[in-house]
């Protein structure tokens, strides 16, 4: 394990629903020298459940944090480097259900997480099988349960070039505002996913109530596309401030 390496894990059975946004509202939100990224003009949020398993921290498994849902909600951003662009994340609030999970991010990234009662699952189509049938992740707020749920239809398929499923999984950077005003760049590693279409998606969440009345109405909507990914193993490295 290199020197620059923080976390490794599994992230496994991803479901992603992904909004249209006005670019007015997730501005004042862009970490300092990143800019909003879009693809063919539109910018999304996405709310993305999934499960988070055989977690270590530095090469150490942390006894009772290793496998846990996590439900985050986050935009899309990029940076110009030298060798050209780095496309990334920001998270608007992340679920957990572990206290010492949400406070570790606070502290070392200073993200958004809250720790809230979690629970997840995940149909197959037989019980040997990989072919995810639907996924449903699942929550309390202010004591009420809120879901998110995808059914599936047909078989996990390699992602396509230029498509919408590209833009979304294929951002290897997260970026975070830290006190101050400053930015923290940290790089995540993992392999191509390949995905399953959806033929239902639902959310039943309080949007306004949990991530604001700003992002509330773009969230009570349908989404513009929903699908589950399979996951795979990652690395997350340690973050460097960039400005």
């Amino acid at each position: 394990m290199g020197p620059s390496v923080f976390l490794t894990a599994q992230w496994r059975d991803l479901a992603m629903l992904n909004y249209l946004v006005e670019p007015s509202v997730l501005a004042p939100l862009v970490p300092a020298g990143t800019e909003l990224d879009r693809w063919n003009g539109a910018t999304f949020l996405s709310i993305v459940g999934f499960m988070f398993l055989d977690v270590r921290i530095l090469g150490i498994p942390i006894p009772f944090h290793r496998n846990f849902e996590e439900v985050n909600l986050r935009f899309y951003v990029r940076r110009r480097v030298q060798e050209g662009w780095r496309r990334g994340v920001v998270f608007v609030k992340e679920l957990v259900p572990r206290i010492a999970i949400a406070w570790t991010a606070r502290a070392l990234y200073n993200e958004n997480y809250e720790a809230v009662p979690m629970n997840h699952r995940v149909d197959r189509y037989a019980s040997n099988s990989r072919n995810v049938a639907g996924v449903s992740y699942s929550w309390q707020f202010r004591g009420q349960p809120q879901r998110m749920t995808i059914l599936t239809e047909g078989e996990c398929e390699s992602i396509g070039a230029g498509t919408q499923q590209e833009f979304i999984t294929e951002h290897y950077w997260g970026y975070s505002r830290q006190r101050g005003g400053g930015t923290l760049e940290y790089r995540v590693e993992h392999p191509r996913w390949c995905v399953w279409a959806a033929s239902e998606s639902h959310l039943m969440c309080e949007t306004a109530g949990l991530y604001g009345d700003v992002f509330g109405q773009f969230l009570s909507v349908p989404p513009a596309s929903a699908f589950v990914a399979d996951g795979s193993p990652v690395t997350v490295h340690r973050g460097v401030r960039i400005a």
